[in-house]
């Protein structure tokens, strides 16, 4: 064997092992948090980055195998940002025979007058955009919003909403819109980033960069990322321990009065 067709032979067995991966951490967490039932009509929420393209790649591998029966629709939220190059996902898309559909909002405008420039905008932004997308998931009886964040998006959150917000929460896989109206779900949630990284590489996805927000290196979710991935190489499994950790919670040995009733405590307790 030529040595062209051995490396060949070895990327193509890294590939498998890689979508593998992914596609068993997608079904573990689509099982442990009944991410979607039968006859659901998941809308597929595609941006052009990794996370969504990987996300569409194994909800389509994910329905070829599942016991229930769903639907896909795959929706990109077209922003009207200078250059966005619109052509890109509605070809892949059709070559993929991927029923999709394209809303144009012109949300960019709104972020660039009202945000001052040189301060993050991605707070608009994604506000701006989920309401366009639960409204349109309103209109088209789409039963599970499918979100592309993964393990370390999860615990970015985390971490922002400590050391920024003052409180222990982050993203679930799981969850109910606040007015009860849309279901989001997000089936990557078990799937470490370095490995959607190397599986887009893999797959060569036509990535679309983000012009709006993407490129603010200063953001407080980057300093997030680079303190996870510092850790990550310094003291590997630190993340994977962090992440379980939120699967692992006592209440009753933290300081929350709203969840644990202290004040109710028996005598004896005290």
């Amino acid at each position: 064997m030529s040595e062209a067709s051995a490396n060949t032979e070895f990327r193509e067995n890294q590939y498998s092992k890689l979508s593998k991966k992914l596609r068993t951490n997608v079904g573990k967490a689509v099982v442990d948090f009944n991410m979607i039932e039968n006859n659901d009509k998941l809308m597929v929420c595609l941006s052009g980055g990794k996370d969504s393209y990987t996300m569409l790649d194994m909800l389509i591998e994910l329905r070829k195998r599942a016991p229930v029966s769903f639907d896909l629709l795959a929706v990109n939220l077209d922003q009207k940002q200078p250059d966005y190059p619109e052509h890109i996902l509605p070809e892949y898309l059709e070559a993929l025979n991927v029923p999709y559909h394209v809303i144009e909002r012109d949300t960019y405008s709104v972020v660039t007058r009202v945000i001052p420039a040189g301060k993050t905008m991605c707070g608009l932004c994604s506000r701006l955009r989920r309401g366009t997308l639960y409204g349109f998931a309103e209109e088209n009886q789409i039963t599970k919003i499918a979100l592309g964040h993964h393990r370390d998006d999860i615990l970015e959150t985390l971490f922002l909403n400590m050391f920024h917000g003052g409180t222990l929460s982050a993203m679930p896989p799981w969850l109910r819109s606040d007015d009860g109206k849309n279901i989001v779900i997000r089936p990557m949630a078990y799937c470490r980033e370095q490995d959607i990284e190397d599986y887009s590489t893999y797959r060569n996805f036509p990535i679309i960069p983000c012009n709006l927000c993407g490129s603010q290196e200063n953001m407080q979710r980057q300093e997030m990322k680079k303190m996870l991935r510092d850790w990550e190489t310094r003291f590997p499994g630190r993340v994977e321990n962090i992440f379980r950790s939120i699967q692992n919670i006592k209440p009753s040995q933290l300081a929350d009065r709203k969840i644990y009733p202290f004040s109710k405590r028996n005598n004896d307790d005290a």
